[in-house]
């Protein structure tokens, strides 16, 4: 066995519990910087001389970056040293969160959204890290537990971004994201162990190889399947439900926007609890809970609607049991694909991200179609169809 793997192996029997922790707040830190853009979108574009039909393009790039960035940027974790790799991707996107803050006109800044979302991929290399240095036992258990750090940045960076706008203004948004990376790419060169695999794959066979996997490995593609059915109603619920809430049937505020989003921070609890069932074996049963889950949250609004105080206790229940779902199922799906083989963890996660991912836009896409065609009630129908689909799917899986 050869030195490479020899250290490998001692970091995967030794891994502290610190170092989760430093990884799932790293991975929130680095996930919130897709987001915040989404609730400043009025005052950047006013500011810049945005339109209001070219607003969209500030998240829309991101997520395109985001994407290209899962697809090109992710599988080099497989070939190279997977700390260098995330603490150069963190210094980089320091650097252009910083020009996010200072520049004055909409061309500039819709780049720099791009390469915003390119560089927030870093997460995404930390995730099968963690994996990396888990032995199998608690693989489930670390990885849970860096999910929630991860989940917990995205669900934290809308309300997080609303209230620092609305006392410090958007540009202090990025100036302290950026500071915050920055400070966050020295600790992680300091504390992480290296990790360097030994795949010697050349990068253009390393992508090439990417659409074989995806076609040969049928766990990736239920897991991604699924996930992609629950990020789209995600996605949906959290597009079209603030427009509800600030519409005439609640009257809310950007503040009490926020602060419902974060009553259902809570539900990103769910994910280490999903790790410990998957190292128990239960995905499988898992999954059915957590599509089930997605699908109830989805099904109580449309049950009980109007601008009473009981209906708004169900939207909060719900969003709390949308999130749950999303969060577990996240972690078992994961957990699934971290067990195929540690010599391509990191393109099977991009794959996994990048299809999920995509099932978001469409979902988000689809409630802002149906919430201006049809109102809320519409919204939610497409809301059910997604996980009733993934589940009817999940059925045909057969018992392993």
């Amino acid at each position: 066995m050869n030195t490479i793997a020899i250290e490998n192996r001692k970091i995967e029997k030794s891994i502290p519990a610190w170092i989760v922790l430093v990884l799932a707040a790293a991975c929130g830190l680095i996930a919130a910087n897709l987001y915040y853009a989404q609730p400043l979108i009025g005052p950047i574009s006013s500011e810049l001389g945005l339109s209001s039909g070219a607003a969209g393009l500030i998240v829309t790039l991101a997520q395109i970056g985001y994407g290209l960035g899962l697809l090109f940027l992710v599988p080099l974790g497989d070939i190279l040293e997977n700390r260098k790799l995330v603490v150069t991707l963190l210094i980089a996107t320091a650097a252009v969160l910083a020009g996010a803050a200072a520049v004055h006109s909409a061309a500039p800044f819709l780049i720099i959204s791009l390469l915003i979302g390119l560089g927030s991929v870093g997460a995404q290399v930390l995730v099968p890290y963690a994996a990396h240095l888990s032995p199998d036992a608690t693989r489930g258990r670390n990885v849970g537990n860096v999910m929630s750090g991860l989940l917990l940045g995205i669900m934290l960076a809308r309300p997080v971004a609303s209230l620092i706008a609305e006392y410090m203004g958007w540009r202090a948004v990025y100036y302290l994201s950026s500071a915050a990376i920055l400070v966050l790419a020295f600790v992680l060169a300091r504390v992480l162990p290296a990790r360097q695999p030994t795949n010697a794959t050349p990068y253009s066979a390393l992508i090439g190889s990417m659409l074989r996997l995806l076609r040969t490995t049928p766990i990736l593609q239920r897991r991604a399947i699924y996930h992609a059915c629950l990020f789209g109603t995600f996605s949906l619920f959290w597009t079209t439900v603030p427009l509800l809430m600030t519409g005439p049937t609640f009257h809310f505020s950007q503040t009490e926007v926020a602060i419902f989003a974060l009553v259902g921070v809570s539900g990103a609890a769910a994910a280490p609890v999903a790790g410990r069932l998957a190292d128990r074996g239960w995905i499988r049963p898992g999954t059915a809970i957590a599509l089930a889950l997605a699908l109830v949250s989805v099904v109580l609004p449309l049950l009980i609607q109007g601008g009473s105080t009981f209906a708004l206790i169900v939207l909060v229940v719900a969003a709390i049991l949308l999130d749950m779902g999303v969060s577990a199922n996240l972690v078992l799906g994961q957990r699934a694909i971290f067990s195929l083989g540690a010599e391509y963890r990191s393109r099977l996660n991009g794959l996994f991200m990048a299809i999920f991912f995509a099932g978001g836009a469409v979902g988000s896409a689809l409630g802002g179609w149906a919430y201006a065609a049809g109102g809320w009630e519409a919204a939610l129908w497409i809301g059910i169809a997604l996980p009733a689909l993934a589940l009817i799917y999940f059925a045909t899986e057969r018992q392993a």
